[in-house]
């Protein structure tokens, strides 16, 4: 499942459980990444898919959900 991969994904490049990962939590403000880190977890996201985003959705991406949502859009 997309969210389950996510989530662990989301988890190791932050260092924090997968617990905390929540559907809805938005990525900066809930679980402290920086910008930095949205494009690294975006990036491992493109590879572990086979996909490609494109840049001007990356800054539209702030929750769990939106990312999932995103790669099931882009892998089809």
């Amino acid at each position: 499942m997309i969210l389950e991969k996510v989530k662990k994904l989301v988890a190791e490049q932050l260092g924090i459980s997968e617990e905390e990962v929540k559907p809805e939590s938005n990525i900066i403000e809930d679980l402290g990444a920086d910008s930095l880190d949205v494009i690294e977890m975006l990036m491992t996201l493109e590879e572990e898919y086979g996909i490609t985003i494109p840049d001007d959705q990356i800054n539209q991406v702030k929750t769990i959900s939106q990312i999932v949502s995103l790669i099931e859009s882009l892998k089809d």
